[in-house]
């Protein structure tokens, strides 16, 4: 016969565990105490909840009474399985005996550990991992674990628990909060001190494993400790060994508040009084939901998007799960009403997500039900902050077309003005007011000759500085090509090539994206200059910052004063040619840019950026179809004939890649017949060191260049139009190479022409650092006197003459510890801001030539 019964509810895989304690009579003097537990599962099909399994534990009740103190799922340390665990009590005369239970998935009950006290647990009692009871007691706190099975106790005071949880690296931790205790201390942090001094309490975390206080700032500020009731955390991390938290509290003024990494950031007002516990749900939708309860038997929602709003509430619940109880792969809410009426414990229910997923005591209100009165008015309000959103998004999206408008425009802008200023007309700039923008200067009518500055430099350029402008279409792509006179190109630097097209385009930027080399071409072919698109060392990145980062794009070759490239100077620009031909006939400025040298001093402060008009070419759909501008490389007898400008144009598209081939054993005269033999190669008119690929097939078009240093080491040179064709081109002189022959590739030119570069590159870096030792901010440092203000020079009376005598040895003495002062004073000798940044450009520019050729070589 039932006579009595107790239930808990608690959630564990998308089940409902249902605890009841009963106690039967089977005889006068024996009396059982069972614990049963049935496990219930949502059946979509009836909407009903189901029984699929139960379970029965038998305990002896003779003189005491037995009681459900609370259940929870907690992590088991022996296997690391999350079981669901029911605290027990046992309560006779003068003692109280506690047992913990564990619940396996066969529905067997194993008891963890029991311990007893002479006084009940009553508050603040918490289920953790271990498991592990931990509970309040006369303002302190108490814990006992599975692992030691002895009650231990933390050494703080205080008045209430709001949390219990796991954080990274601490294990369990506890968060409460305590009467205030004031530092003595004057390192304190004065923000938290005045929050404990004005409400007399603080927060305190303690770790329960590591027995240590953790800084309970991180959750929380001291201020909110009077008023918090219940702590709910969403995120526990550390980052760069700080504690990183973000929690939501329900406080007793009946709010919600949000708090990211101790600070707040959101408050909610909510529906009913007294809340006491909070917890989350994640939906289908990705929706943070919080869960709150009230003792009044009421519970309501809170939704976090980009504000803390109240989405739902209901009345006369007995209890709030969360899990996930329709197997959809997100939580779902299960909300237990009370019914006087039914004597079901799972008769009255709603399961929900508050969007798609309503069900409630057997009926769907996905399909075929309108949605409750409350439901519908939540809808109602998710569809207004919608449109308000939407509405929102569209005014952000106008005005970001708006904005791009506005800068295309002025990029056009910019262009014509660029155009007419190297064509050296006048370029009459918009006023502000037409162009949509505010000026940061008054508007006058007759602008000053601004550009007056801009064309001075460009007169100082000698008038004929460029021997041809050629172009060449090599595949896909168009080469522009300039020749710089040899006297013109030794005064510049970090020169480039720029196409403009000379249309009135509204529609797209007139500037063509391109790519600049420099190349030269000497007797040996093999100086291909490095493009500005190369990447240099990592340590250069960091080493110099000077006005324009570019300066520091182009590579050694461009910037080094001291090593001249010899020959022929060709700067070329490579674009893509299909995006020109869709306009049918374009006519593009070329622009060269280039850095003038002062040529008394090579700093980088005194040079001048210059931009020179070089030319106009046409580019027309027939002339591409006609082949004008096509390389034409045609194979007469054992000779290639193909132009210069056609070697150039091959070069500047090519990719260039230097291998060392040594062989030990035999000699590499297989190579220069795989060439001319397999390769079907033939030797240029103009440099006979440089063979030309005619193989058909992808190969057709790579230029060779073999060099033997000695009949058993050479470097060979490719030039190809991609890495495939390389490959290519590589496997087929792994077939000829000897056995044992080493193949290395090269960074860039030959071991001994960068160690001969080395070698000039570190003697100008000796004299650069020994003439800045020596360097003084006024011209009187040619004299000797090192900062004397006696202005008194060292006297040249032969050495003899002090030697003599004693006198004259004391004189030498006096004379040598004078100078020797002078010497300290002059190491201490201050400079002005302008000469130190003149010296320190100096020694970095010499520094980055010698690092730029080691890196090369290693």
């Amino acid at each position: 016969m039932l006579l009595g019964e107790q239930d808990q509810f608690l959630s564990y895989n998308g089940e409902v565990l249902v605890f009841q304690l009963s106690k039967h009579v089977e005889k006068v003097d024996d009396k059982t105490v069972n614990l049963c537990v049935r496990r219930m599962s949502f059946n979509r099909d009836t909407k009903l909840f189901v029984e699929k399994s139960s379970g029965v534990f038998s305990m002896r009740a003779s003189h005491s009474k037995t009681e459900m103190i609370c259940c929870s799922c907690t992590t088991d340390s022996r296997t690391g399985i999350i079981l669901p665990c029911i605290l027990m009590k046992k309560k006779k005369r003068n003692n109280v005996k506690y047992f913990l239970l564990l619940l396996h998935s066969s529905n067997q009950f194993e008891q963890s550990f029991y311990f007893k006290l002479d006084y009940e647990l009553k508050e603040d009692i918490r289920l953790f991992a271990g498991p592990s009871v931990l509970w309040r007691h006369a303002n302190k706190l108490f814990y006992i674990s599975s692992n030691t099975c002895v009650v231990q106790s933390a050494p703080v005071q205080l008045s209430s628990v709001v949390w219990t949880g796991e954080i990274v690296d601490e294990g369990t931790v506890v968060l409460g909060t305590r009467t205030a205790c004031l530092p003595e201390s004057e390192d304190a942090d004065e923000f938290s001190v005045s929050d404990r001094a004005i409400w007399g309490s603080e927060f305190f975390a303690y770790a329960v494993q590591t027995q240590k206080m953790l800084p309970a700032t991180c959750f929380m500020p001291h201020a909110y400790s009077r008023v918090v009731s219940s702590v709910c955390t969403c995120k526990t991390e550390r980052l760069k060994k700080q504690l990183r938290i973000s929690l939501v509290a329900v406080t007793h003024k009946n709010q919600l508040i949000w708090f990211q990494n101790g600070l707040p950031k959101g408050v909610c007002e909510l529906p009913y009084e007294k809340p006491c516990s909070v917890k989350q749900a994640v939906t289908s939708s990705n929706d943070l939901l919080f869960i709150v309860s009230f003792a009044s038997e009421n519970s309501c929602v809170v939704q976090r998007r980009d504000i803390l709003q109240v989405a739902s509430k209901w009345q006369k619940v007995k209890c709030v799960l969360v899990d996930d109880f329709i197997g959809s792969g997100s939580e779902q809410l299960l909300l237990l009403f009370k019914d006087d009426s039914n004597t079901d414990v799972l008769s009255t229910f709603e399961i929900t997500d508050l969007g798609d997923v309503n069900y409630a005591s057997g009926i769907s209100y996905k399909c075929d039900v309108p949605a409750a009165e409350g439901l519908q008015e939540n809808g109602l309000l998710t569809v207004r902050a919608l449109e308000t959103r939407l509405q929102a998004g569209w005014t952000s999206v106008r005005e970001l077309r708006q904005h791009l408008r506005l800068k295309k425009r002025v990029i056009l802008e910019s262009c014509r003005a660029l155009i007419d200023l190297v064509e050296e007309r006048t370029h009459t700039l918009p006023k502000a007011k037409e162009e949509g923008l505010v000026s940061l200067w008054d508007d006058v009518e007759n602008p000053p000759h601004s550009l007056s500055k801009e064309t001075s430099l460009a007169s100082e350029v000698p008038e004929h500085f460029t021997e041809k402008l050629w172009q060449r279409v090599v595949g896909d792509s168009l080469v522009v090509g300039v020749k710089l006179t040899e006297s013109f190109y030794l005064s510049l630097s970090d020169v480039s090539l720029s196409l403009v097209m000379d249309q009135d385009f509204s529609s797209i930027s007139p500037i063509i994206k391109c790519q600049s080399k420099i190349i030269r071409l000497n007797k040996a072919f093999s100086a291909l200059a490095v493009s500005s698109s190369q990447v240099e060392p990592p340590p250069k990145k960091i080493k110099l910052d000077l006005h324009s980062k570019s300066d520091l794009k182009t590579g050694f070759p461009k910037r080094s004063s001291g090593f001249q490239l010899d020959g022929a100077k060709t700067v070329t620009a490579v674009t893509s040619l299909s995006p020109l031909l869709a306009f049918h006939r374009v006519c593009c400025v070329v622009l060269l840019h280039a850095r003038k040298q002062n040529h008394q001093n090579e700093s980088l402060q005194e040079s001048k950026r210059i931009t020179i008009l070089c030319g106009k070419i046409l580019l027309s759909l027939e002339d591409i179809s006609n082949g004008r501008y096509s390389v034409k490389m045609l194979r007469d007898y054992s000779f290639c004939t193909g132009s210069m400008e056609d070697i150039l144009a091959v070069l500047a598209v090519s990719v260039r890649l230097s291998f060392q081939i040594v062989s030990s054993d035999c000699t590499l005269t297989p190579v220069n017949s795989w060439l001319l033999g397999e390769m079907e190669c033939t030797p240029f008119k103009e440099c006979h060191e440089n063979i030309f690929c005619h193989k058909a097939g992808n190969l057709h078009g790579t230029i060779f260049n073999w060099t033997l240093k000695n009949p058993f080491e050479g470097v060979l040179t490719i030039f190809c139009r991609n890495l495939t064709v390389l490959f290519q081109c590589l496997h087929s002189l792994t077939g000829v190479l000897p056995p044992g022959c080493d193949v290395k590739l090269l960074r860039s030119g030959s071991k001994g022409v960068l160690t001969e570069q080395l070698a000039l590159a570190l003697e100008k870096e000796m004299l650069t650092l020994k003439n800045s030792v020596f360097l003084k901010e006024t011209k009187a440092e040619d004299s000797l006197t090192w900062g004397n203000e006696s202005g008194k020079k060292i006297n040249s009376a032969p050495l003899a003459s002090f030697l003599d005598t004693e006198e004259g040895v004391q004189r030498f003495r006096m004379k040598f510890q004078d100078e020797r002062e002078e010497g300290v004073r002059s190491m201490n000798q201050t400079m002005n801001g302008a000469l130190y940044q003149k010296i320190a450009l100096k020694i970095a520019e010499a520094q980055l030539s010698s690092d730029m050729i080691v890196w090369r070589l290693s």
